[in-house]
C-alpha cells in the first residue's frame, strides 16, 4: 500500500499517534497537507520547539520552546473541528514524564474526536511505555515516477529537459536520493555549466557517496574495473554481460524481474573480487562493499538494528551492487558462536532478505571456503546463480599475462613469450600472476632496465603458489565444483591444468 493511502486510512480509522521517520520534512508535510485537503480540507498544525506552531496566524508562535504546551493545543480546539497536528524532532521529549503522560490522555481522547498527532523525526525512538499507541509508518524515498516529476518540472524552468536517454539514465541514477538532495545536483550542474547533460550523471554518484560516508556500515567504492580487466571466466563474463540491461525501464516494460545476486565460490586470488567491481562498472551502478564485522556490534538489539539499517540503505540506494566480501569468515559456525544467538539472528535477517528482496539490489558475495558456509545460503533462491572461479587454465593464464602486461607495458607487448610464460606457470591464480609481474620488475629496475620475460620467468620461480601450499583444501573445492554443485565461470580447463 503507498503511503498517502495507508496514511489517509489511518486518519480515518482515527489512529490518534502516528510516527513517521524521515528524514524529508518538506516532503512529508506536502504529503500530509495532501490528506488533509482531501479528507475535507482538515487543518493542518505544524510545531518545533523553536518557532512553536507556525502557519495558522491565530496560533503563530504559540508554544515556542514548550512541548508540553504544545500538546495543550490539541485540547483547546473545538472537539469537532477535524485537525492534523505535525509535531517535529518530538521523540526528544517523550522520555518526560509530563509528555508521556499528556500522550496516553490525549490518544484516549482523541479516538472520539477527528485529529490525529503526527510526530515528524529522523529516526525511530519510541519509549516502551508509548509503544502501544503509537503505530509507525514508512515514508519510502521518491518513487521513480516522482523523481521523472520532480525532474521534468525543474527543468522545465530551465528550457526543457536533456535528450530521452540522458533523462532516463538521470532518472534511474536518483533512485535512493531524497527530493532534496535531486534538487542540489539539478542546481550544481546548472551553476556549473548552464545545463544537464549525461557527464552530470557522476554528481549523483557524489550525492550518493554523501550519504553512505554518514554510516559506517558500508562503503562506496569508485570502480573503474571493466570486465576486459578479466582473463578468462568467460561463462561468468557472459552472464553478466547478457543481464547488462535488466535493471532498464524497458527490461520492466518486457515482465524481467531484477536480477537478485550471485555467489562466486573459488580458490583465493582468482578474481572474485575483480568481477564484483567490474559488474559495477559495466552495468553503471554504484558499488556498496559491506565489512559483515560492522554489523555486529555490542550492545544487546544493536547487531540486528545495524543489519535492518544495511537493508534499508542499500535498498534506499538501489540500483545498486552490493558486494560482500568473503561471506564464509563472516557466517562461518553461526550455530556454535557463544553470542547469545546474535550471530544466528543477524544471519536468519539477512538471508530472508536476499530470498524476499524485490528491489534492484545486486548481490555479489564471494567465498573462498564453502566448507564453512551454513548450508541455507547455497539454498537456490537466495542467489540467481553459483559460480565456481577455479585456478586459470593455460589459455586464461594468457588472457591474464595480456591484461596485466598491456596495462604496464602498452607500447612493448610483442617483446614478451606471453605463451611460455602462460606454459611456466601452471597452478598460478590470477593474483600470484601479478604479484610475479611486480616482482619481475623489481629485479630489472633494481638493475636499471626494462623487465623481461626471463625476469617474470625467474620471479615465478620464487614464488610457491597457493595451489602448493594449500592443496588439500584446493582439491576438497575442486571436488566439490566437479560434482555439479556449482556452475563453472570458465569454458575450459577450470579446475586448472593438473587436476
Amino acid at each position: 500500500m503507498a503511503f498517502l493511502d495507508e496514511f489517509e486510512l489511518l486518519l480515518r480509522a482515527r489512529y490518534p499517534l502516528l510516527y513517521v521517520a524521515t528524514l524529508e520534512e518538506e516532503r512529508i508535510e506536502t504529503a500530509i497537507a495532501q490528506c488533509a485537503q482531501k479528507q475535507g480540507n482538515r487543518g493542518v498544525y505544524t510545531w518545533d520547539f523553536v518557532d512553536g506552531y507556525q502557519g495558522n496566524p491565530n496560533d503563530a508562535g504559540f508554544a515556542q520552546r514548550n512541548p508540553l504546551q504544545a500538546l495543550e493545543l490539541v485540547e483547546k480546539l473545538p472537539s469537532s473541528a477535524p485537525a492534523i497536528f505535525i509535531l517535529r524532532d518530538f521523540h526528544r521529549f517523550l522520555d518526560d514524564i509530563a509528555i508521556a503522560r499528556k500522550l496516553r490522555n490525549l490518544a484516549r481522547l482523541m479516538k472520539s474526536q477527528p485529529k490525529n498527532i503526527v510526530i515528524v523525526s529522523p529516526q525511530i525512538q519510541i519509549p516502551s511505555d508509548l509503544g502501544e499507541i503509537m503505530t509507525i509508518l514508512e515514508f519510502p524515498l521518491p518513487t521513480t515516477d516522482e523523481i521523472r516529476e520532480e525532474l521534468s518540472r525543474l527543468l522545465s524552468a530551465l528550457g526543457g529537459p536533456p535528450p530521452d536517454s540522458v533523462f532516463e539514465d538521470l532518472v534511474r541514477s536518483c533512485q535512493g536520493l531524497s527530493i532534496e538532495r535531486i534538487r542540489r545536483i539539478i542546481a550544481r550542474a546548472i551553476a556549473s555549466h548552464g545545463k544537464l547533460t549525461s557527464e552530470d550523471l557522476e554528481l549523483v554518484l557524489e550525492e550518493k557517496r554523501q550519504t553512505i560516508r554518514q554510516t559506517q556500515i558500508l562503503d562506496f567504492y569508485a570502480s573503474r574495473e571493466q570486465i576486459t580487466d578479466i582473463g578468462g571466466l568467460d561463462n561468468l563474463k557472459e552472464w553478466l554481460i547478457r543481464r547488462g540491461g535488466a535493471f532498464s525501464e524497458k527490461a520492466r516494460q518486457y515482465g524481467l524481474p531484477y536480477p537478485r545476486g550471485l555467489l562466486l565460490v573459488g580458490i583465493q586470488g582468482t578474481g572474485k573480487s575483480l568481477t564484483a567491481k567490474a559488474i559495477a562498472h559495466h552495468w553503471h551502478l554504484p558499488l556498496l562493499r559491506l565489512d559483515v564485522g560492522r554489523l555486529f556490534a555490542g550492545l544487546v538489539g544493536e547487531s540486528e538494528s545495524r543489519t535492518r539499517q544495511m537493508i534499508q540503505l542499500s535498498e534506499a540506494l538501489a540500483p545498486c551492487v552490493l558486494w560482500i566480501d568473503e561471506i564464509d569468515k563472516a557466517f562461518s559456525g553461526v550455530e556454535g558462536r557463544g553470542d547469545s544467538g546474535t550471530a544466528n539472528r543477524v544471519f536468519g535477517t539477512f538471508i530472508t532478505w536476499l530470498a524476499e528482496k524485490s528491489s534492484p539490489v545486486f548481490v555479489v558475495a564471494t567465498a573462498n571456503n564453502v566448507q564453512s558456509l551454513p548450508a541455507e545460503i547455497l539454498r537456490r533462491g537466495r542467489f540467481d546463480e553459483i559460480f565456481f572461479v577455479g585456478l586459470p587454465s593455460q589459455d586464461e593464464r594468457c588472457a591474464i599475462f595480456s591484461v596485466h602486461l598491456s596495462r604496464l607495458r602498452p607500447h612493448n607487448l610483442q617483446a614478451y613469450d606471453i605463451n611460455r610464460l602462460a606454459y611456466e606457470t601452471p597452478d598460478f591464480s590470477g593474483a600470484e600472476i601479478e604479484q610475479i609481474l611486480i616482482e619481475a620488475m623489481h629485479i630489472a629496475f633494481s638493475q636499471e632496465r626494462d623487465f623481461t620475460t626471463e625476469d617474470i620467468l625467474e620471479a615465478a620461480s620464487q614464488i610457491v603458489p597457493l595451489a602448493r601450499t594449500a592443496k588439500e583444501q584446493i582439491q576438497f573445492l575442486q571436488d566439490w565444483a566437479a560434482s555439479g554443485r556449482a556452475r563453472l565461470a570458465s569454458r575450459k580447463g577450470t579446475l586448472g591444468d593438473r587436476l
